[in-house]
């Protein structure tokens, strides 16, 4: 397809295609269920707090309690479902959450849900969402066609953003009529529900793992790749860019509801209900808004959209005019975010998925948990209006930046897994515990192509520094200047094992074989162990 810039763009797939898969079906409907209770339930914990002393504080913690755990645990989750069972993993959590619904549930109808219980219970979902969620965005491209997977990321915000439209009426209706406990009752039920769509999918090809990683090793090469990947940092910027101002309208709307527009929880769920309609319109029309606005244009529309629906929320007391603004809002809130996360899940490679992902969580959640409370303290101190406007404005600047800080561009970015390098020939089968291992690669090059060589090596080097390499460097003999010699310290033997047997991808084979024509001949390569693990003769492998 030809947009009218004469530029070759991807013909737009439809937003309901991953829907024909039956097991991506059936997950997403159990996840969805799962999405209304979590809705009702954060309902439920706001309207208990908001006649308590310092409710603007309190009632914005109940999103910071939510979140924190994602903040703190992601990374941690995201190494678990890089290394175990993502489906035992997610089982597993779901059942937890069920006994904390539960638990939730008597305490309220009983009468002995004092605030700082409410938070502390509040933070356990919390910490069952911050397991289940990168396993959940991992697992997604072993369900559908990789060609699919934004429309999938755009369901997932559809997802979530149905649930934020339906979970907080039922919620209100059930309030005003029974209480809160019946809506922590129903969550529990959610839960359960998705629960037994997880105990029900048989995944057909199970991801296998020979040999796991340590999890502190898969840890510290989660944060290495994403310290080292340019790409992906400038992927979280632009999320937290437009989070932290974001998340003022999420953690404030109670308080303009009950103070500003006089709404009681009905009300209150109707608000949000309209944010959750102008999300899922975001959703259907992500596709067709990709085919006609570059990404870093429609960022520059969404953060104009939400932060004038910031300062509309703040200065008009008229509900029907608030709920006209909180549509675009939930649109803009949708189309930027479902974008950078499916972007994040096409460009990381499978072997470090989930803890790409987990990263990107850990924004996600970080940027709102942080925000919520700072607008709410801000709030508390200068007033619901005056933290209103100047979180609109300063999405407004956000905004603008796009044009300044641009989202990356992916498409010819090869992230295929390749796994291009010979087998090693060493003299004897190193134990895979044995560490750190220098890897000493020896390039001859010409001098009328040194700075090409140069410049091709800077390329390389981000590709050990993503796949394993603590430590990198390049160097010419003194006594030949025409020698070049790469170095890199590898954490461990079974470290470099994984760089050869699966961590690298068509984009780190294209760097690599752009320096190598530019040298005469093949590398020498040697590998040096450390002297206490016995003989460690490397000879002419390639790594």
């Amino acid at each position: 397809m030809v947009t009218p810039g004469g530029t070759t763009a991807e013909a737009p797939v439809s937003a309901w295609a991953p829907l024909k898969t039956a097991v991506y079906r059936n997950l997403w409907l159990a996840l969805l269920a799962a999405n209304v209770g979590t809705w009702m339930q954060t309902v439920g914990a706001q309207w208990l707090l908001i006649d308590e002393r310092n409710a603007s504080t309190l009632v914005a913690l109940v999103q910071t309690a939510s979140l924190l755990p994602v903040l703190l645990l992601a990374l941690p989750a995201g190494a678990l479902a890089d290394t175990f069972d993502r489906r035992n993993l997610l089982i597993s959590v779901q059942l937890f959450l069920v006994v904390v619904a539960v638990g939730l549930t008597l305490l309220t109808a009983t009468g002995r849900m004092p605030p700082a219980l409410l938070l502390t219970l509040t933070f356990a979902f919390g910490v069952g969402q911050a397991l289940t969620l990168p396993a959940w965005a991992a697992v997604i491209p072993e369900l559908v066609p990789r060609e699919q997977l934004r429309a999938a990321s755009a369901l997932g915000s559809i997802s979530v953003n149905v649930a934020r439209a339906v979970g907080p009426a039922v919620a209100g209706v059930l309030i005003s009529r029974a209480g809160v406990a019946p809506v922590f009752g129903l969550n529990a039920v959610a839960f359960g529900i998705f629960a037994v769509a997880l105990v029900r999918w048989r995944p057909g090809n199970a991801r296998a793992v020979e040999v796991p990683e340590r999890f502190t090793a898969a840890l510290r090469a989660g944060g290495r790749y994403v310290r080292h990947s340019p790409i992906v940092r400038r992927l979280l910027r632009r999320a937290l860019v437009f989070l932290v101002p974001g998340s003022a309208l999420w953690a404030l709307l109670p308080l303009v509801a009950n103070r500003r527009l006089g709404l009681n929880s009905s009300g209150y769920g109707m608000l949000l209900a309209a944010l959750g309609v102008g999300a899922i319109v975001g959703g259907v029309l992500l596709p067709w808004v990709r085919t006609r606005l570059s990404a870093n244009q429609f960022l520059l529309v969404a953060g104009v959209l939400y932060g004038a629906a910031l300062i509309v929320v703040a200065t008009v007391e008229v509900v029907p005019v608030v709920l006209v603004a909180l549509l675009p809002a939930g649109l803009a809130w949708v189309v930027v975010l479902a974008n950078v996360n499916a972007e994040m899940q096409l460009f990381l490679p499978g072997w470090v998925r989930a803890r790409g992902l987990a990263v990107y969580q850990v924004v996600f959640a970080g940027g709102q948990a942080v925000g919520a409370f700072a607008w709410g303290l801000l709030a508390d101190l200068a007033g619901l209006v005056d933290a209103l406007i100047v979180a609109g404005v300063l999405m407004l600047i956000g905004s603008v930046t796009s044009q300044i800080w641009p989202l990356p561009e992916l498409r010819g970015v090869n992230k295929d897994p390749a796994t291009y390098w010979p087998r090693l020939r060493l003299a004897h089968e190193p134990d895979p515990r044995v560490g750190p291992v220098l890897v000493v690669v020896t390039y001859l090059v010409r001098r009328d192509r040194e700075q090409e060589f140069l410049d091709a090596m800077d390329l390389v080097r981000g590709s050990r520094q993503r796949t394993g390499a603590m430590r990198w460097g390049l160097f010419r003999e003194g006594e030949a200047p025409d020698r070049f010699v790469e170095v890199y310290l590898v954490p461990s033997w079974d470290e470099h094992l994984r760089q050869h047997g699966g961590r690298l991808t068509g984009a780190d084979q294209e760097a690599e074989d752009r320096a190598r024509r530019l040298a005469e001949g093949e590398p020498e390569v040697r590998h040096l162990l450390p002297a206490a693990a016995g003989p460690a003769l490397a000879d002419g492998a390639t790594p």
